[in-house]
């Protein structure tokens, strides 16, 4: 994938086109907001800390397209990206998750991406300190005397120095075997490090002790000492654990640290989903609404700007890109309170699919359902091919089900189209097809499902 720093907002789009059908507009925006977020990084004047991410709020029905559109924003930027739905967060004092939590797991998440990268960087010269492990626990090296390393219990005895030698060409003859994998199912004696100290727990900690929770623990697992536990194991899965092992030894943690915080501040992506179940449809003061009011309140100075503890360091939100949505089929936006409408500039309603929709998602997508289907039957030996008519029915009946019952956008052409293959994932392989090929007609969609469109009840119940 083309790298963020260099993607134009018109090259964001066309990457956003390749799995998202429709909804030009809230594409156009996001692809601005990630744009933006390099502008400001190349601004040279003290001005650039004053310039603040515009927010944005999504408005539609499920199934259109908004998480899909925040999550695959995050992956062209590669950034930080957290979802977490508004209605599962609490005001502070009641039971429940505080806000603060969803900047914490930004934190986590960037700090994994960048420690992924850092491994990916010494991958190479960690593969050859596992191979010289291995190739130790094969032929374990008889050190020359005159070579000035240690001298072995058998040297000291008399040890002749062409044994050494030998061993040495033995080795090298088995780490040449190593390397080309001819030995990866030869059993072998590793030490596998393992954390001795056990989870420590708090009764009746409350939400502001979490940071301090997490501190105490990971300190107490630094200072107890790491177990060895002798395995035996092939070499190709000594390899798989001691890769692990060596690349963390490689990778400076105090440096991932301070990168990730400064990735998850300045590239860090908050999608906050739902967020019309915490706005007050009625107008009225008590009951459920004071709390929903109370969580707005409660995120206002995190998408504000404001400082986080978390167990890697601070990190201030100032510059995280928000995006917020919601179907706001009962509220209203203007049912948010003022200041955080305000914290949410940019406003994009994102328009119902319509049955020609369908058929493009159904077809065009680099992950489009038809696909995924067609490389699970591949996997079994078998060809999958979608007749256009076909196609066209699947879009039809799923848009359909969609204006009888209650529109769940292009989510529904997953429970269709589940409902038309699994016979055929149930028979395969068991069941030998002519020339091993499936070819889905129009006649076969209309068969398979008319059942369900003639039962109202039916369909509701299952679809």
């Amino acid at each position: 994938m083309l790298s963020a720093t260099f993607l134009t907002p018109q090259q964001i789009v066309k990457e956003l086109d390749k799995y998202i059908i429709g909804q030009h507009e809230a594409k156009r925006n996001v692809a601005i907001a990630l744009r933006n977020r390099w502008r400001r990084m190349n601004v040279t004047s003290d001005i650039q800390n004053e310039i603040v991410p515009n927010n944005i709020l999504m408005i539609g029905a499920t199934g259109v397209g908004k998480t899909e559109i925040a999550r695959r924003l995050a992956k062209i930027a590669d950034a930080p990206f957290v979802k977490v739905e508004a209605s599962k967060f609490t005001e502070v004092g009641y039971v429940g998750r505080d806000v603060e939590s969803m900047v914490r797991d930004l934190v986590e998440q960037s700090v994994n991406m960048v420690k992924a990268r850092k491994k990916e960087e010494v991958k190479e010269k960690a593969a050859h300190a596992v191979e010289e492990i291995i190739l130790d626990a094969l032929i374990p090296p008889m050190r020359s005397k005159t070579a000035g390393f240690p001298v072995t219990t058998e040297e000291a005895n008399g040890t002749p120095a062409s044994d050494v030698e030998l061993n040495e060409r033995t080795r090298n003859l088995f780490r040449e075997k190593i390397k080309n994998g001819e030995l990866e199912e030869r059993k072998i004696e590793i030490q596998v490090k393992q954390n001795t100290g056990p989870g420590v727990g708090m009764i009746g900690a409350g939400m502001m002790d979490e940071v301090s929770m997490m501190n105490l623990q990971e300190m107490l697992s630094g200072m107890m000492p790491k177990k060895a536990k002798k395995r035996k194991v092939t070499v190709g899965e000594a390899r798989k654990f001691l890769l692990e092992e060596e690349s963390a030894k490689l990778v400076d943690m105090d440096e991932v640290k301070e990168e990730a915080i400064r990735k998850a501040e300045n590239a860090g992506i908050i999608f906050i989903d739902e967020i019309d179940k915490i706005a007050s449809g009625t107008g009225k003061k008590g009951g459920p609404d004071v709390s929903r009011e109370g969580v707005q309140r409660d995120l206002l100075p995190i998408v504000e700007g404001s400082t986080v503890n978390t167990k890697y360091g601070v990190i201030k939100t100032d510059h995280v890109l928000f995006v917020a949505a919601g179907a706001f089929h009962i509220s209203k936006p203007s049912d948010l309170i003022p200041e955080l409408q305000g914290r949410f500039p940019i406003r994009v309603e994102l328009t119902n699919l319509t049955k020609e929709d369908f058929v493009r998602i159904l077809k065009e997508p680099k992950n489009a359902l038809t696909k995924q289907y067609q490389a699970l039957f591949e996997a079994e030996g078998v060809t999958v091919s979608f007749e256009e008519d076909a196609i066209d029915e699947i879009a039809k009946t799923a848009f359909e089900f969609n204006v009888e019952m209650e529109n769940i956008g292009a989510r529904r052409l997953q429970t269709v189209m589940s409902r038309l293959l699994n016979e055929f994932l149930y028979d395969v392989p068991d069941k030998t097809f002519p020339d091993s090929q499936i070819k889905i007609t129009r006649e076969m969609v209309t068969q398979k499902l008319k059942g369900l469109v003639a039962n109202k009840d039916l369909s509701e119940y299952i679809l």
